[in-house]
């Protein structure tokens, strides 16, 4: 009898340990970054992030950290504060090359603050450069909720959905990639999903947004797991 538990205890460890070295979250390329930006001196970037803009025409608009007493988590947040250009085609970026993601997840709080020709922004992922990426991003202006990718500085629709949210809050955006798939989610429900094999290997991460959309961010986690190199 104690042969036969023993037989038993043994197979329920095998078994667990197989399931661990099949979930993504055991596996040895699993890395979890997060920036809540409490850290980082009021007026600068978080270290390692930098701007820059596809389509730039003019100065980059101005990104730094500051004091938001609405702030989802702390007293902190990373906004777009000056546009400093008048393109209407122009996509502002503040990113890290430091995370190198492929597939896993992205979150994000956002508030859209203010901008006549555009609002709200979003999530870049797999960044080649400024000119080379997938971004998902929500516009109140237009209540829509949108996927693209961004090739030779060139937008292409993947996904859109019709989507209204309350203005002057900050919501949620989580994106997920496995692979050629990904799903896009605001405030907790999956609006968008599909697939496309543009940008196949990992890239850098980091927020967005479009012509005159001054945006405030906190809470950017990345979870990335698999060959992330």
């Amino acid at each position: 009898m104690k042969k036969s538990y023993g037989m038993i205890l043994a197979i329920i460890v095998l078994s667990i340990f197989i399931l661990a070295l099949n979930c993504p979250s055991f596996s040895s390329g699993y890395r979890e970054y997060f920036w809540d930006f409490e850290d980082v001196k009021i007026g600068t970037l978080p270290q390692g992030w930098v701007v820059e803009a596809t389509n730039q025409y003019g100065p980059l608009a101005t990104w730094k950290v500051k004091v938001d007493d609405n702030a989802p988590s702390g007293k902190k947040v990373l906004s777009l504060v000056r546009i400093n250009h008048s393109s209407g085609s122009t996509f502002n970026l503040c990113w890290t090359r430091d995370v190198f993601f492929l597939d896993g997840e992205i979150s994000v709080y956002f508030r859209a603050n203010t901008g006549r020709i555009d609002q709200g922004g979003g999530i870049i992922w797999r960044a080649k450069d400024k000119d080379n990426y997938y971004v998902a991003r929500f516009n109140p202006l237009e209540d829509n909720f949108r996927v693209y990718y961004v090739k030779k500085a060139r937008r292409h629709l993947l996904k859109s959905a019709d989507v209204s949210l309350s203005h002057g809050k900050f919501h949620f955006m989580k994106i997920v990639q496995r692979g050629d798939r990904f799903e896009c989610y605001l405030d907790g429900k999956l609006y968008l999903k599909g697939k496309d094999d543009t940008f196949k290997g990992p890239g850098g991460v980091g927020l967005w947004t479009k012509a005159d959309a001054a945006t405030s961010f906190d809470d950017f986690r990345v979870k990335s797991f698999g060959d992330n190199k």
